[in-house]
C-alpha cells in the first residue's frame, strides 16, 4: 500500500466493539451512583450514590431506552448497544465539565455555584450537539429529524432539574401540580437554584450548536462529494456500524465508490491418482481487505471452507484497488474457481523446483504440466503489494516460451511496518517491476525446458495457539512438499498479514528436510481489525514460529505420497474499489481526519465563545 493508504488502514486502531447494552448501562449507573458520593455530602453514604443515579444516572437510562425506539419510528437503525454507549459517553462528558467547573469554582474566589450551573447548561447542549452529529452520520437524518432522538438526555436530564432544582414553582399557580412538579426539597441543595429563564439559556445553545454541528458537516462533506461524489455522512455511518458492531454498512459505502474489474481466478489441484484431492491452491487476482470480514477482508478463510483438500489461499499480485466492496462479490469469487476446478486436466509428471534472482526479485516454482506455480519475493528486502498490472505482465512473461497458466503468488513475507513514504509498493516502471518481468521470463523458460518426472505430494496444518491477536488468522500454518526425482519443494502458508524483516530467511535456514523452501503469508486482514500493522512475528516469539513450521515440514515430507495435479484458470467480472479511487478514498479521509479535529477545535472555541457571551449579558 501506499503512505496514504497506510495512513488509511491505521483508522483501525480505532476499532472496538459496542458492548451490550446491559453491560454499558450497568457501568453508567456505577459511575452515576460515585459521582453522586463524590459531589453529595448527606449523613448516609447510600443516599449520596442513590442521589447519583437518580439525577445523573436516571437521564441516562431514559436516553439508552429511548433515543433507538424514537430513532427507528423516524426510518432510522439506532441499535439499543449504540445508543447506550452513546448515552453513557455523554454521562462522562457531563460529569467531566463538573468537575473541571467545581474545581475552578473551588480555587476562584469570585466564581461561585452560578459558574457550577452554567457549565452545567453548556455539558447539556454540548451533549445534544454531539448526539445530534452521531445520529445524523449513523440514521442520515435531517437536521431537524435527528434533533428529535438527539435531544433526549438533554430533555430529561433539563426536566429532571427543572422538577427538582424548583424551577418549576415559578411558573406553576396550581398547588397540587406544584406539590408533584417542584421538590427542591428533596435533593440536595447543590442541585437547587435553577430559574426558569435558564432553561430558555439552554434552548439557545442547543439551536446554537446545533447550527455549528451543521456548518461543521457542510464543510467535512465538500471535498467528498467533489471527490468521490459522496457523502462523508455515509463513510461515518459504515464506519461507526463497523467499529462498534460489526456491520457491513461500510459495504454499502464502498459499492457507491467501487467499479467493476474481470481479475484471473486460477486453481491448482492436486489429489491422489483418481481419487481424494490433497491439496488445492487459489489464486484469485483481488487483494482480501480493506480490513477485518470487510469486502475480501476474510477471502483466504472461504476458499479454505469451499475446497475439499488442504487449502492454499495464496496473496496475488494486487494492491489495495482490487479491494472486493462486499463480502457477495466473494461468492463470485468462489464460483469461478469451482467453474475453473470443473476444467482441470490431471497429469502424474511435474519439474523439480527451481530458484532465479534477478535483481531484488526472488521467484520459486515448478511446472505441472504446461502450467506453473510461481512465487515472488522481495526478501530480505521489504516489500508490500505488487500492482495488478505487473503482476499481469509477470505472467506474460513467464509464459512467453511455453507455459499456459501460470499460478503466480506474490509471497508478502518481509516489510518495516507503516512509517515513512515508501512502504514497499511494486508499482509499473519501478526497478523491482523489471527485476519481477525478468525473472518470472527466466524461470519460464527454465521450467519450459525443465525435464519431469513423477510427484509425491505431503501436507501438514497447524491451526495454532495463536490468533489475530497475534497476527494469525484461522487458518494457522500449512505446508505442501512436492517431491519430484528425490528433490524436495516446500511451501509455506501463513495466514497472516506480511512478516518481520528475517523472519523467512530463519525458517528456511532452520529447515533441512527439503532442498527447497518458500515462506508465504496470505495477507488475511482479519488480523489488521487488532490495528493496521500487525505482521507475522511482530508479537510471536520468532524462535516458536521458526519450530512449528520445521516441524509442520516433517510431518509434511512424512505424509509424501504419489499424486497428480491440474491447473486451470477463468476470469471473474468483480466490483472492486477501482483505480486510483482506494488513493482518493485515503487522501480524502486523512484530510478529513486531520483537518477536521483542528475545524471541530475552532468549532468548539466559537460556541463556547457564544456561551460566554449569552451567561454574560443573561
Amino acid at each position: 500500500m501506499t503512505a496514504t493508504q497506510g495512513n488509511l488502514a491505521s483508522l483501525s486502531r480505532f476499532i472496538f466493539r459496542a458492548p451490550r447494552w446491559y453491560r454499558s448501562l450497568a457501568f453508567a449507573l456505577l459511575i452515576a451512583a460515585m459521582t453522586g458520593i463524590a459531589a453529595f455530602d448527606s449523613r448516609f453514604v447510600l443516599d449520596d450514590a442513590w442521589q447519583g443515579v437518580f439525577l445523573v444516572g436516571l437521564p441516562t437510562f431514559i436516553a439508552s431506552a429511548v433515543t433507538p425506539w424514537v430513532d427507528r419510528q423516524m426510518g432510522g437503525q439506532l441499535t439499543p448497544n449504540r445508543a447506550t454507549l452513546l448515552a453513557v459517553i455523554c454521562e462522562l462528558v457531563t460529569i467531566a465539565i463538573l468537575t473541571v467547573a467545581g474545581v475552578i469554582a473551588l480555587l476562584s474566589v469570585r466564581l461561585g455555584q452560578n459558574f457550577v450551573f452554567d457549565a452545567l447548561l453548556v455539558a447539556l447542549a454540548s451533549i445534544f450537539a454531539f448526539r445530534l452529529l452521531i445520529l445524523m452520520a449513523v440514521s442520515r437524518h435531517s437536521l431537524l429529524k435527528a434533533a428529535v432522538p438527539a435531544s433526549v438526555q438533554t430533555v430529561a436530564a433539563a426536566l429532571l432539574l427543572a422538577v427538582y432544582s424548583g424551577a418549576t414553582a415559578f411558573i406553576l399557580e396550581d398547588p397540587m401540580l406544584r406539590e408533584y412538579l417542584s421538590r427542591p426539597e428533596e435533593v440536595p441543595p447543590q442541585v437547587q437554584g435553577f430559574l426558569p429563564q435558564d432553561f430558555i439559556i439552554l434552548a439557545v445553545i442547543c439551536v446554537i450548536y446545533a447550527l455549528a454541528v451543521w456548518l461543521f458537516l457542510v464543510v467535512i462533506d465538500q471535498p467528498w462529494r467533489s471527490s468521490l461524489g459522496v457523502s462523508a455522512l455515509d463513510f461515518l455511518r459504515g464506519f461507526i456500524g463497523h467499529i462498534a458492531e460489526g456491520t457491513r454498512e461500510l459495504e454499502e459505502f464502498f459499492e457507491e465508490i467501487g467499479e467493476e474489474a474481470v481479475v484471473p481466478v486460477t486453481v491448482l489441484s492436486v489429489r491422489q491418482p483418481g481419487g481424494t484431492e490433497k491439496a488445492r491452491f487459489v489464486l484469485p487476482m483481488i487483494h482480501p481487505g480493506p480490513m477485518g470480514e470487510i469486502g475480501g477482508g476474510n477471502l483466504p478463510k472461504r476458499v479454505a471452507e469451499s475446497a475439499d483438500g488442504l487449502a492454499f489461499p495464496p496473496h496475488a499480485t494486487a494492491g489495495h484497488d482490487f479491494n472486493l466492496v462486499t463480502e457477495r462479490e466473494v461468492d463470485t469469487i468462489l464460483s469461478t474457481a469451482e467453474a475453473a476446478y470443473q476444467q482441470l486436466e490431471y497429469d502424474s509428471e511435474a519439474t523439480m523446483g527451481h530458484r532465479v534472482t534477478e535483481g531484488e526479485a526472488t521467484l520459486t516454482g515448478q511446472a505441472f504440466g504446461s502450467d506453473a506455480l510461481v512465487v515472488n519475493t522481495y526478501a530480505p528486502g521489504c516489500a508490500d503489494d505488487v500492482e495488478y498490472a505487473v503482476g499481469l505482465s509477470a505472467m506474460s512473461e513467464a509464459r512467453a516460451d511455453g507455459l499456459d497458466d501460470v499460478l503466480l503468488v506474490d509471497a508478502h513475507n518481509c516489510n518495516d511496518g507503516l512509517e515513512g513514504d515508501d512502504l514497499g509498493h511494486v508499482v509499473p516502471g519501478s526497478e523491482r517491476s523489471f527485476d519481477m518481468l525478468h525473472g518470472a521470463g527466466k524461470l519460464g523458460k527454465l521450467l519450459t525446458d525443465a525435464e519431469t518426472g513423477p510427484i509425491h505430494c505431503g501436507v501438514a496444518w497447524d491451526e495454532t495457539p495463536w490468533g489475530p491477536m497475534e497476527g494469525i488468522g484461522p487458518l494457522g500454518i500449512r505446508v505442501c512438499v512436492f517431491e519430484v526425482a528425490g528433490q524436495r519443494t516446500a511451501y509455506v502458508l501463513i495466514d497472516g498479514n506480511n512478516m518481520e524483516p528475517g523472519l523467512r530467511e530463519q525458517i528456511i535456514d532452520a529447515v533441512d528436510s527439503v532442498d527447497t523452501m518458500e515462506v508465504m503469508t496470505s495477507d488475511t486482514h482479519i488480523v489488521n481489525t487488532v490495528e493496521a500493522e500487525n505482521q507475522v512475528g511482530q508479537a510471536i516469539p520468532e524462535k516458536e514460529i521458526v519450530a512449528l513450521i520445521a516441524d509442520l515440514t516433517e510431518r509434511a515430507v512424512a505424509d509424501l505420497e504419489p499424486v497428480e495435479a491440474g491447473m486451470a484458470s477463468e476470469r471473474a467480472r468483480v466490483t472492486v474499489f477501482g483505480n486510483d479511487r482506494t488513493e482518493t478514498l485515503a487522501s480524502t479521509a486523512n484530510a478529513m481526519v486531520s483537518m477536521g479535529g483542528a475545524l471541530a477545535a475552532m468549532f468548539i472555541l466559537a460556541v463556547m465563545t457564544v456561551s460566554v457571551l449569552i451567561f454574560l449579558l443573561t
